[in-house]
């Protein structure tokens, strides 16, 4: 990088620290700050972290004119109210997806983005999977022909606390998302329809919170190709994430990542590794190159490589899906983002 570039981050729970740790191994980044409201429990945490100074309160970072680019990994309700008062003072931003519940709260934060000239990125890690990446380049390159089909495959080890599932905005909303992403990003095309199915099957309890763990959604693209997305809370063996896209002279397909690729052969059977844990295992030289991507925006003045307008039409899918479930019917999506303000 030609030069340093000075951070604060709002939020120092897993994704707050993932951040952390991989910055520290960035040369140009100086990581300066990072608030959180349960500062006094992290104390020996930050006492190894390499930032220099932990505060409670978020408005350090905002008015600390030091500080360049800000990461918000906080709760997904405080992100457009962070958004906002950071772009005013002009901080680039990166943050973590969603933008918001609210469609309206989220045009809200673009408009003040493109009203600042800020730098905005949005937290889609797995675009920046090697695998992914290559899936995308066959069917943009038309390596596989015409995309037909692209079916994803995603579910969790494990369910979220309910008290999670209480505040997340609902599977769609926090896991789908991803997918949603994906699905745009793997197909060059948008989603204009989606008809989702879901039942609580991992955790019943989950569904007191009109919520699911188990579901399949239908997409139809703007390209004429159709997708599929399964998702479970729960896969006893691990990670599962898996991708084929479909075409109409062949297929690109990604398997699970595992700690090897050794397959041992007995009388008793085939043995091979279960799929990585989680995401963390899975997904880390993604989250890696996603935040070069961001700071090469910043200190070259090019384009994030994930901008605002990738956010809000995931989020767009997410809410039609819901909808979708809700009433049993197939959604549109709108695939136009207008501004009001911006003139």
């Amino acid at each position: 990088m030609n030069k340093q570039v000075v951070v604060g981050v709002v939020g120092a729970g897993r994704i707050g620290k993932l951040h952390i740790n991989n910055m520290k191994n960035l040369s140009g980044v100086r990581i300066k700050a990072v608030s959180d409201v349960f500062a006094d429990h992290l104390q020996d945490w930050f006492n190894t972290s390499g930032v220099e100074y932990l505060t409670k309160d978020y408005q350090e970072i905002i008015q600390d004119p030091e500080i360049d680019a800000i990461f918000i990994c906080s709760p997904t309700d405080t992100h457009v109210e962070i958004i906002k008062e950071a772009a005013k003072k002009g901080k680039h931003i990166f943050c973590e997806k969603p933008i918001s519940f609210s469609q309206e709260e989220t045009l809200e934060a673009y408009e003040a983005v493109k009203e600042a000239g800020v730098k905005f990125q949005i937290g889609f890690n797995r675009r920046f999977d090697r695998n992914f990446s290559k899936v995308r380049a066959a069917v943009e390159e038309k390596g596989i022909g015409d995309l037909h089909v692209l079916k994803i495959t995603s579910r969790d080890p494990e369910p979220p606390a309910l008290d999670y599932v209480e505040r997340s905005g609902g599977i769609f909303m926090d896991m789908t998302i991803h997918d949603f992403d994906m699905a745009r990003f793997i197909s060059g095309s948008e989603v204009i329809e989606v008809f989702a199915t879901g039942a609580a099957l991992v955790n019943p309890a989950i569904a007191n919170y009109n919520d699911i763990d188990t579901a399949i959604i239908n997409l139809k693209f703007a390209n004429g190709s159709i997708g599929v997305i399964d998702n479970s809370r729960q896969a006893v063996y691990g990670y599962d994430q898996r991708l084929e896209a479909f075409g109409s002279e062949g297929s690109a397909i990604v398997n699970n990542e595992t700690e090897s690729t050794v397959s041992i052969s007995s009388r008793n059977g085939i043995q091979e590794d279960k799929p990585l844990h989680f995401f963390l295992e899975r997904y880390n030289d993604a989250f890696v190159k996603e935040i070069k991507g961001f700071f090469d925006a910043i200190t070259h003045d090019t384009e994030v490589p994930c901008q605002f307008q990738d956010g809000i039409m995931a989020q767009r899918i997410a809410v039609a899906a819901k909808e979708s479930l809700q009433t049993g019917v197939p959604v549109s999506v709108e695939t136009t983002i207008k501004l009001e303000l911006l003139n």
